[in-house]
């Protein structure tokens, strides 16, 4: 067995607890793991569900996330695990047309965050015999393969107006362009692709009907080179990123071996998706949601600042704080403390940030309380619909919904003792995390539905944002078609946004965790406002929430009270 772009049909997957325990292992960097071992507290989370479920239905094996997190163990999820092909759909599912406005987008777009230099990017390593026609042929037969990556944009009276155009309309060579860099090495290599980078986000445009922007950085016949792909972010995200290496190494074998390039099928279509999320938008499950977002949305005490200023606070004023938690410190984190709660590393993550955010408010003399924050998830919900397979479909799916956080009075140095206190509340922060109608439902109410947009709207939006990205190696750039680090980055994946930009929060945490060459590592990124804000005031708030994370493993290896 390989990766999931390469089985043969002999590597077809029997359905038994043992063959989902090897794919559990797989697809978690593990050596061995028992039937009766929980993918979470293994360390599993939302993204490496993903990917164990795209790899179990490469192998014949059919699941759901949702059947993931309903029976984490391999021997509970043998059972409700099917064997079979692709996974039925039994939708006309056309991925060319007209694209309904999905909540993320519309969310940046009424915002004024849906401008033209808004994007992810990633840079990647090709391998040495590469050239123009090569590379050319199978940048065509992805975007061909993936209809999002033929999507246009436009601006109207009435909105935005999203449109997929046919296999074939896209020519790749209108977006790619080839930098001779055989004679370039060190600072020189270096200043080029910086250049180039900022270039290529400066290229992309609704009204210029450029979404991508490719560069390939060509170090001659017999040696690796680089490619840049850059993508506007209302095309792509952090899943997507994962299918397009896959894909790349998968056609690039093709051509290899002098193979036509048949990329594995896509399953449901972002258009079919758009479609269902805006049906699903009136539906009276939905609806009924609505007083608990609007309880959540209560008036709470605002952590930062009562609002943002359009005009001032942009992504040009925006700054950044990073911290890096041990490895020591991390690594019970991804097993042993989620495992003692019975909890996600997510909601374990959000209750220490409930806790610093409580003993930072207090070192400023502000009234004790809840804090609301805006999540994001990965949004690929498959409930939706039946028939719904979203592992291999790329997009912006991204859901944005908000959580009230409330740990209670604990003191901080009972807290740091970690003692009962402590453990009250990461259960009563798991709780409310819980309690959350699954994040979806939100976007689909604020956004796409009339009445209930209405009624949403006027309530004032979380001024922090948390994301958790997930666990990612951090080894780049060793093999074909793998990330290459960025310049000044620690891994290859790249954004950015244009100068006059809005900032949707105040302050915003991306946290994500890095398999390292000494272990699995925690990095916390702190964008904010610089114009509310200090770099000795969010460096504060993330010592609190590190120092929080260490007491909440500390209880955690206490005991439960």
């Amino acid at each position: 067995m390989t990766d999931e772009n390469h089985w043969n049909i002999e590597d077809v997957l029997p359905v038994t607890p043992q063959a989902l325990a090897e794919l559990y292992g797989q697809v978690l960097g593990l050596g061995d793991v028992g039937t009766d071992d929980s993918f979470y507290d293994l360390g599993g989370d939302d993204g490496s569900t993903i990917r164990l479920v795209r790899r179990a239905r490469a192998a014949g094996v059919l699941l759901k996330p949702k059947d993931v997190y309903e029976h984490e163990t391999p021997a509970a999820l043998a059972p409700v695990a099917r064997q079979g092909g692709a996974s039925p759909d039994p939708l006309d599912d056309v991925g060319v047309g007209a694209v309904a406005v999905t909540p993320i987008i519309e969310a940046f777009r009424a915002h004024g965050g849906l401008v033209d230099r808004f994007f992810q990017a990633m840079l990647i390593a090709t391998p040495a015999g590469l050239d123009t026609g090569g590379v050319t042929r199978l940048l065509q037969a992805v975007v061909d393969h993936h209809d999002v990556l033929r999507l246009r944009v436009a601006a109207g009276e009435d909105g935005l107006s999203l449109t997929v155009r046919p296999a074939g309309a896209v020519p790749v060579q209108r977006f790619l362009k080839r930098v001779d860099c055989r004679e370039l090495s060190g600072e020189r290599l270096r200043t080029t692709v910086v250049t180039e980078y900022e270039a290529a986000g400066d290229r992309l445009g609704f009204a210029a009907d450029s979404l991508l922007q490719l560069v390939w950085f060509d170090h001659g016949p017999d040696r690796a080179g680089t490619l840049l792909v850059v993508i506007h972010h209302v095309a792509v995200d952090g899943v997507s990123w994962r299918i397009l290496l896959q894909d790349l190494a998968a056609g690039w074998a093709a051509i290899s071996a002098g193979k036509p390039i048949g990329l594995a099928a896509t399953g449901t279509s972002f258009r079919r998706w758009s479609m269902l999320l805006a049906a699903a938008a009136h539906a009276p499950a939905r609806t009924a949601e609505l007083p608990v977002w609007q309880g959540i949305l209560a008036p709470a005490e605002p952590l930062v600042c009562a609002g943002l200023d359009p005009g001032k606070d942009v992504y040009a004023t925006a700054v950044k704080v990073s911290r890096r938690l041990q490895v020591d410190r991390t690594v019970p984190l991804l097993g042993t403390v989620p495992s003692a709660f019975g909890a996600g590393i997510q909601d374990i993550l959000l209750a220490a940030f409930g806790f610093a955010a409580a003993r930072w408010a207090h070192l400023r003399g502000r009234p004790d309380g809840p804090v609301v924050v805006d999540v994001e998830g990965h949004g690929r919900d498959e409930s939706v619909a039946p028939g719904v397979d979203l592992s291999r479909t790329l997009g912006w799916f991204t859901s944005m919904y908000p959580v009230r956080l409330d740990p209670g009075v604990v003191a901080w140095d009972d807290l740091l003792a970690g003692g009962a206190e402590t453990r009250n509340g990461v259960e009563r922060i798991k709780e409310q995390v819980r309690a959350v109608p699954g994040g979806l439902g939100f976007g689909l109410l604020r956004h796409l539905n009339v009445r209930t947009r209405a009624q949403l709207g006027t309530a004032v939006r979380p001024d922090i944002g948390f994301n958790y990205l997930g666990r990612v190696s951090s080894t780049t750039g060793h093999s074909p078609w793998t990330p290459r680090p960025g310049p000044g980055e620690g891994g290859g994946f790249l954004g950015g946004g244009q100068a006059d930009m809005p900032l949707f929060h105040v302050l915003d945490l991306n946290a994500i965790t890095y398999d390292t060459a000494d272990g699995p590592q925690l990095v916390a990124n702190w964008t904010f406002a610089g114009g509310h804000l200090t770099e000795a005031e969010v460096g504060e708030l993330a010592d609190l929430w590190f120092a929080a994370l260490r007491a909440i493993a500390a209880g955690a290896g206490s005991g439960r009270g």
